[in-house]
């Protein structure tokens, strides 16, 4: 039996700095809306980050008494110009606190790698520990002179790293350049998720038949910035417990369906808003699964 874990979940990336078109300055990236929903959900939480300390700490400052927070110091923090909604969102790179190089030793029962800037860590410890990986930094480039990101290839580092995973989330845009990572990371018995705006969400399993899982409808779609943050967290949270894929996949589009009903981190749901939105889309007749996966069982779950 395990001893009792510092952190229940630790999301490890960049905490950004997001200056949206009308010039508003508000926190974003993966680690961050991610760690909030899985606070929200009753965890004990971490962010562990790299940037400008202070700068960071004053913009997390109204959510510390949800989470904890360790930065390792950097000359800049990642800052983003973000303008546009979901697939045509708009980002420009206007600082970067570089790569994460620490070897990290984490003390949690969820750990997710959530880079947004390429700097992911290539050495980390989480003995025991449950492992998401959103690839979605991991693929980004912005060497070009406008300083707009464009997707590439991963490393073949972050690839093999996919095959010491548990979840994998990521989008459909971003799936055509992450093939071979997806492929090592079923073949190491994980179970990913593709997320798809409004169309179903695809779940992938080696040796099993995909599934195709229905997501709620939003009527009035306020803000979607990190609502695939939230997902995967509330994905992971699910899985790690011993729920099964489907299941776990509809309790995480009723996360991010919340989310995107409001603006800012002040929208990520707590437990009982989400757990509504479940039973008011299931009396619908909506959240349906088209094929069966085998559920994965974790011990002690």
């Amino acid at each position: 039996m395990k001893g009792t874990l510092q952190f229940d979940y630790t999301a490890v990336g960049h905490v950004t700095v997001d200056v949206l078109a009308d010039g508003t300055r508000r926190p974003g990236g993966s680690a961050f809306y991610s760690a909030l929903q899985a606070a929200r959900l009753g965890r004990r939480t971490l962010i562990l980050t790299q940037g400008v300390p202070g700068e960071i700490e004053q913009m997390l400052e109204p959510y510390r008494d949800e989470l904890e927070l360790r930065v390792l110091p950097a000359r800049r923090t990642t800052t983003f110009e973000t303008s546009g909604w979901g697939p045509t969102r708009a980002q420009h790179v206007l600082a970067w606190a570089g790569p994460i190089e620490r070897d990290l030793k984490l003390d949690t029962a969820i750990l997710h790698l959530a880079p947004v800037a390429r700097e992911i860590p290539g050495h980390w410890r989480a003995r025991g520990a449950f492992v998401g990986l959103t690839p979605q930094g991991a693929i980004r480039d912005w060497s070009a002179a406008s300083g707009r990101v464009s997707l590439v290839h991963p490393a073949r580092a972050v690839e093999q790293m996919a095959a010491r995973c548990d979840a994998l989330v990521l989008s459909r845009h971003e799936r055509p350049h992450c093939e071979t990572l997806i492929e090592r990371a079923c073949d190491g018995g994980a179970v990913v998720a593709i997320t798809a705006e409004w169309r179903p969400t695809t779940l992938l399993k080696a040796r099993a038949s995909s599934l195709e899982v229905e997501v709620p409808v939003v009527a009035e779609l306020v803000d979607d910035l990190g609502a695939g943050d939230v997902f995967a967290a509330a994905f992971f949270v699910a899985l790690e417990a011993g729920g099964a894929p489907a299941s776990a996949a509809a309790f995480a589009t009723a996360a991010a369906a919340v989310r995107m009903q409001s603006a800012g981190a002040a929208a990520v749901g707590r437990t009982d808003a989400i757990e509504a939105r479940l039973r008011s889309v299931a009396a619908g007749g909506g959240l349906r699964a088209r094929l069966t996966l085998p559920g994965r069982s974790r011990s002690g779950g």
